[in-house]
């Protein structure tokens, strides 16, 4: 099996945390969609003709196409790659984007999981991250979603942000939770330097959040979630009734994965590979069929690597058997070596061999990764 991501880098208006590559120039969809149509043509054996499993839009924010758009391109993927009829298709969307009729739209062409970007339940930090919608539409664009006859809806929320009181984060969770979705990511706030918000909080006029206050509201989200009946399967990834995402759970468990579209990244097992982050260059580079992309060849240290960084992430954890049986008795000698201290000290359990976090291990997962690394 394998998945497709595909990177639609529109937005009408761009959010001050976010860091992935976008552009507001949506006069330029047409040529991307038509590179975009011809990168598939281009790597259509990619994946080997495996049954492509998943497909994921993401950006930016792909409900800015139109249904022509998005018909169109469903209709060359499924005329490039061996799409499964019961494939996942996940699409991202904002809470202003999804009409009734845009969402009739979605359904009749085969989407089938919506993943919304609410962000936040609270008009004042809606604003003060430049999101498009307000309280009010992030709420009804669910229920709309729902009456449409979506089942598998996602939603995003952030925390850590700056001015961000436990009350109002406790009020947002509640929020989501009276709503039907099965699966919600939240995130912490980032500053990512190239975003107004990190330039803002090296000028001193953004305050972050101090350690204590973001690790009360992690441990509240965490109780939260558990109490509404939705199972914490990933760092940031919250599901109800094991409806995981199946994309990104396969990007955890180290399934291929092709990827279309500007800054976009692909994986075959043996290479990574991504795409320029630049929409010009990129149609120019699909048209000349040259330089739109860099690569690299991955090394058993690397990949080992990978399934570390992957891995340890989720309810899945690591597993000392297969990394013996994939790279050898020194490596898993390795990670029982590592893994030791981490029991000792409460961040880690063991069961059968498969070394999972605690919530205490959630906490510092980030040092606690590098530490298994071999570097």
């Amino acid at each position: 099996m394998a998945g497709i991501y595909i990177h639609i880098p529109f937005c009408r208006q761009k959010c001050y945390y976010c860091d992935f590559y976008k552009t507001v120039n949506t006069n330029q969809t047409d040529n991307f969609i038509t590179a975009l149509k011809n990168e598939a043509v281009l790597r259509k054996d990619y994946i080997l003709s495996e049954k492509v499993n998943t497909i994921y839009f993401g950006g930016g924010t792909p409900s800015v196409l139109t249904g022509d758009q998005l018909s169109y391109i469903m209709k060359f993927l499924n005329d490039c790659f061996p799409v499964s009829p019961n494939a996942e298709i996940t699409f991202e969307a904002n809470p202003d984007d999804l009409s009734k009729d845009y969402l009739e739209l979605l359904k009749n062409l085969g989407i089938n999981r919506l993943s919304i970007g609410i962000q936040s339940f609270q008009n004042e930090h809606l604003k003060k991250m430049n999101r498009r919608h307000n309280a009010e539409q992030a709420i009804h664009s669910i229920e709309n979603a729902a009456s449409a006859g979506f089942s598998n809806l996602s939603a995003d929320l952030i925390y850590g942000l700056p001015g961000l009181y436990l009350q109002e984060w406790k009020s947002s969770l509640q929020q989501i939770f009276r709503l039907p979705v099965v699966h919600l990511s939240a995130y912490h706030l980032t500053y990512h330097q190239g975003t107004p918000f990190y330039t803002w909080l090296k000028k001193g006029t953004l305050k972050e959040l101090s350690e204590n206050e973001s690790i009360e509201q992690f441990n509240f989200l965490i109780d939260e979630a558990e109490k509404a009946g939705f199972e914490q399967y990933e760092i940031s990834n919250f599901a109800r009734n094991g409806l995981y995402s199946k994309h990104n759970s396969a990007y955890w468990s180290g399934e291929k994965y092709l990827g279309l579209g500007p800054s976009a990244h692909s994986f075959n097992g043996n290479s990574r590979r991504w795409n320029i982050a630049h929409v010009e260059g990129y149609i120019r580079g699909i048209e000349s069929n040259t330089s739109w992309f860099e690569e690299e060849q991955l090394s058993e240290k690397d990949k080992f690597n990978e399934y570390i960084l992957t891995r340890i992430r989720t309810r899945w954890g690591i597993s000392v058997q297969e990394i013996e049986k994939r790279f050898g008795l020194k490596y898993a000698g390795q990670v029982e070596k590592e893994a030791a201290k981490y029991l000792f000290s409460g961040k880690m359990k063991e069961n059968n061999g498969i070394y999972t976090l605690t919530r205490k291990g959630l906490f510092v997962s980030d040092d606690l990764m590098t530490d298994f690394m071999i570097i």
